[in-house]
């Protein structure tokens, strides 16, 4: 280089950060609360870092979505407070453990359920009904969309500004997800959501598989109802959410074939199960001193997750007892009465350094709900678990975690203190649970990108190129009848059918030409014998 144009390393630096800050996008975000938020956080610090503008738009009254530095926040009124919201959760709990029949326990979640859909469609109805909000949105010259579309605002409003999409999520109800992007679902090994079943299934599971399948459609359009009419009214043509959900770019999913069971994926799908498994940070005095203090029997985490605050004492005491069977410390994450008989080696704590805990040598066991973000975490650090499934897809996730041989489920309504203890038991003591999650944890931590990173490069991928057009299958383009190919079945089956008869007619002609031929054959032989 001439000794005239050498550069400063500081004139380097400065160089390259407004070539960073040049390439800077803007970003809308449009977040589902609760658990859904906590991973998609972590996305957007990223994204701030690497010079990115993120707006976040949320709700005046939520759970866990807070102002920060790392985004700009944007809110707008909505008509409940936060005591409601906050009994939300805290009252699908409250009807999970109370008792009854099946059809009595059913009756009353469909019913909390649907108070807790009122609050999530008010929510969406208010943010698209805000014309100053949407003013602000419509004058922002933003990249792309990034939501979670369990709840369709951030989808909604996509079309509306047309702007490509990033959708990051776990799942959808009624494998919409799969149907949106023409994704290949088939039932015979592909088990469905609230099936408890695993990919090799028995002929009885298939026919539970098979007949939840056809129940999908029937629970989409019951779920999404309501959505598909707000949708309709604001985008001001009729519109599904099938449709809707289609014009994703990307679809980042919070899953990982180490956990799920192999199945079929699109080319605009990406899978970043383990997003939330950070490196581990350092315990606080308090923690570490209770780690130590476990000695070689070393310690049992317990979460039910940030919904349950509190159970109902009997099955408080219930599981007291059973933790005062084994000789490990239990850092208990209760924030409910204590139970009367709480042993010795139980800290209840209202709350925990969950990740940091797991990731420590002396943890032996972790107890939890199975919730899509605890079970990662204990895969990562090879963690085997104690699963006590509430509802939704807690379920599924603790039969994939006990059909790998990583774990054990209870019933959380029905196990005994001696269920439990033999459960703890068994995967503190038994080698082969240690050794099954110790593999699974391997094969998820082998990977050449760690999934927050992939997660960030499909976003800014996504604002770069303004969508991922070429990721869209043709499959969009057909109707039912062509994706099928029922008219190409039926055209070659006419053609095949015409052949047939064609070649059936020319028979028969020549049949009855040649019969004819002999019958004069034989009536002129027997003219001449006269």
């Amino acid at each position: 280089m001439a000794p005239g144009l050498r550069a400063s390393p500081r004139a380097v630096v400065l160089l390259l950060s407004l070539l960073g800050l040049a390439a800077a996008g803007k970003l809308l975000v449009v977040p589902v609360d609760g658990s859904h938020w906590l991973s998609m956080r972590e996305v957007l610090e990223m994204l701030q870092q690497k010079g990115h503008e993120v707006v976040v738009v949320a709700p005046e009254v939520t759970m866990h979505i807070k102002p920060s530095k790392n985004f700009v926040m944007k809110t707008y009124p909505v008509p409940f407070t936060q005591e409601e919201l906050d009994e939300a959760p805290h009252g699908l709990i409250k009807e999970v453990f109370e008792g009854g029949s099946f059809l009595e326990r059913v009756v009353r979640l469909y019913q909390q359920a649907k108070k807790n859909s009122v609050l999530f469609l008010a929510t969406c109805s208010h943010l698209l009904h805000n014309k100053e909000l949407i003013r602000y949105l419509e004058e922002s010259k933003f990249d792309a969309v990034f939501t979670d579309p369990f709840l369709p605002c951030g989808p909604i409003l996509a079309e509306y500004l047309s702007l490509p999409s990033v959708y990051f999520m776990r799942g959808l109800p009624c494998t919409l997800d799969y149907k949106a992007t023409q994704c290949p679902s088939p039932v015979s090994y592909v088990p469905r959501t609230f099936s408890s079943s695993s990919d090799h299934m028995t002929f009885p599971e298939r026919v539970k598989n098979f007949l939840i399948g056809l129940s999908e459609p029937l629970l989409c359009h019951l779920f999404y109802l309501n959505y598909e009419s707000l949708a309709s009214e604001f985008l001001q043509r009729e519109v599904t959410m099938q449709e809707l959900f289609s014009r994703a770019s990307v679809w980042l999913m919070r899953y990982d074939f180490v956990f799920e069971y192999p199945r079929p994926i699109m080319p605009n799908m990406v899978y970043i199960g383990g997003i939330n498994c950070l490196q581990k940070k350092p315990l606080s005095k308090e923690f570490e001193a209770m780690v130590n203090a476990s000695g070689e029997h070393g310690v049992v985490v317990f979460s039910l997750g940030s919904m349950v605050s509190e159970i109902p004492m009997k099955k408080a005491m219930e599981i007291a007892e059973a933790l005062g069977t084994v000789p490990q410390t239990v850092l208990w994450r209760y924030t409910g009465k204590a139970p009367p008989n709480l042993p010795k080696n139980v800290k209840l704590v209202k709350w925990l350094p969950q990740n940091d805990l797991l990731a420590h040598p002396k943890t032996r066991a972790f107890i939890t709900h199975g919730g899509s973000h605890g079970v990662y975490e204990g895969i990562c650090n090879a963690v085997p678990m104690v699963l006590m499934p509430l509802f939704g897809d807690q379920m599924d996730n603790a039969k994939r975690v006990e059909s790998r041989g990583a774990g054990l489920t209870l019933n959380i309504l029905e196990m005994t203190s001696n269920d439990i203890s033999t459960a703890l038991k068994a995967v503190i003591n038994d080698k082969k649970y240690k050794e099954n999650i110790q593999r699974l944890s391997d094969l998820h931590l082998d990977r050449p990108i760690h999934p927050l990173d992939l997660a960030v490069h499909w976003v800014e991928f996504v604002m770069r190129h303004k969508g991922a057009p070429h990721l869209r299958p043709a499959a969009h383009d057909l109707n039912w009848v062509q994706y099928h190919s029922l008219d190409v079945i039926a055209f070659l089956a006419a053609v095949v059918l015409l052949a047939l008869f064609i070649s059936f007619k020319c028979c028969l002609c020549c049949c009855r030409r040649c019969f004819c031929k002999k019958g004069r054959t034989r009536k002129a032989a027997k003219a001449k014998s006269h």
